[in-house]
Parts: C-alpha cells; structure tokens; sequence
C-alpha cells in the first residue's frame, strides 16, 4: 500500500504515531505530511531525524514540510491521480479537526484530507482531544524551584542547540536529553501534564465521526488494525 500520513502539531499520541508509522513502514510505503506546528513539535521531541527512517525520500517515500510545500500545496493533488490507499492524521491536533469539521482546507493537513475525501481515498483520524480527560507528555522545561541560576550552568554551556537560556527555547530545543544529566540540581526534567478536553473539542470530534469517507480511531495502535 502507499500510505500517506499527516502529523500536526501535538505532543500527546506523537512518539505512538511515531511507533505506528515504524510498523507499518515494514510493509508500505509512507510519505509523510508534516504541518509547521508538527514539525516544531517533533523537533521538540526528538524525532525530527527519525523521520528518514520511514520516509527516505524516494517516490512515495517523501517528507513533505507545509513550511516548504507553497500556499497551494500542490502534492496533495496525488490524492485526485489515485496515487495513496489511505491517508492517516495522527496525532490529530483540536485546531485540525475543527478546520475539517467546518470545510476549511486552508493548510497541508486539511487540505490532504479534503483532496481524500474528493477522491474517495479512505481517511483514519486520531484526534488527541476527544472526551474527558487525558495525561499529555511535556517537552524538557526547567523546574524554577529547583534551578539555582548557576554562574556556571553546564546545561546551557553544552547545549548543542543553543536552546537555554532562562527557560528553554523549545522552538531550537530537539529533545535530546543531554542537559538532563548536566543539571547538579536536578532542574531539568519532562514529565506530563493532565488536561481537560473542551466541550467544543469533544463536540467536533463527535461531528468528525458522522463525516462520510472518515475513520475517527482513539489512539495510533488502532491504526494497525484496520490497515
């Protein structure tokens, strides 16, 4: 099969995806969307590089960047020529799916998934914000309790990405891990969050579900089951 798969700009679900992507990447080929808030965000949690492992660059096998791909997105017309069995969005962010719910295809995720649903390519949506609540995964952040505001800070000195300074840039950090183990006060650190899904998010999601040629999956192991 030649999958085509959106990622857009959100933490929870990504590294699943991610293992998902690997999974599949056995058997088909994958071409990769990237949206511009997903690409920040994979920077952030250091898999940016491990993209190429699943999409080389081959026909079929790209990572297509919204931030490279022009106003007008033009590979997502492959859809209209047959070229992709399925087009997956995992994760899918709230701002994603509101765009598909009200017919907006102003980006290079929601766009694919109009250019999908025109030629009756199969859509699978894991939307991160369905119902309740959910425990998100947090990018490196440093703790103010614990950080002293060392002369001297080993983490921000060896920093390969230049990415700390009072608080780190996320938008520079790639999620390496290497200022962890530098800290002497321990004041680095990831973890997660808990956060409550908005009536209006969980409203939409529901809407997505009743949207002809859409598969709404709750989590990116799902995927492995219908394809």
């Amino acid at each position: 099969m030649n999958i085509a798969w959106g990622i857009t700009g959100a933490g929870h679900f990504l590294q699943e995806s991610y293992g998902a992507m690997r999974a599949l990447a056995q058997k088909h080929q994958i071409t990769t969307f990237v949206s511009r808030a997903g690409e920040e965000v994979l920077y952030m949690y250091s898999l940016f590089n491990k993209l190429g492992e699943i999409s080389n660059g081959e026909y079929l096998r790209e990572i297509i960047f919204e931030s490279e791909a022009g106003a007008s997105a033009p590979k997502a017309g492959r859809f209209l020529l047959g070229k992709y069995d399925a087009l997956i969005v995992s994760p899918a962010t709230s701002n994603t799916v509101a765009k598909i719910v009200h017919g907006i295809a102003d980006s290079l995720i929601t766009n694919a998934v109009a250019q999908a649903n025109k030629s009756g390519t199969p859509v699978y949506i894991v939307p991160v914000d369905i119902s309740g609540e959910v425990t998100s995964p947090l990018p490196y952040h440093i703790d103010r309790e614990l950080c002293k505001k060392c002369d001297e800070c080993p983490p921000k000195d060896k920093c390969p990405e230049h990415a700390i300074l009072d608080q780190i840039d996320l938008l520079k950090c790639t999620g390496c891990g290497v200022c962890i183990d530098l800290c002497p006060h321990n004041a680095i650190k990831g973890g997660n969050v808990m956060l409550r899904i908005r009536d209006v998010d969980a409203h939409n999601v529901e809407t997505l579900r009743s949207m002809k040629g859409i598969t709404v999956l709750e989590r990116p192991s799902k995927i492995l089951t219908v394809l």
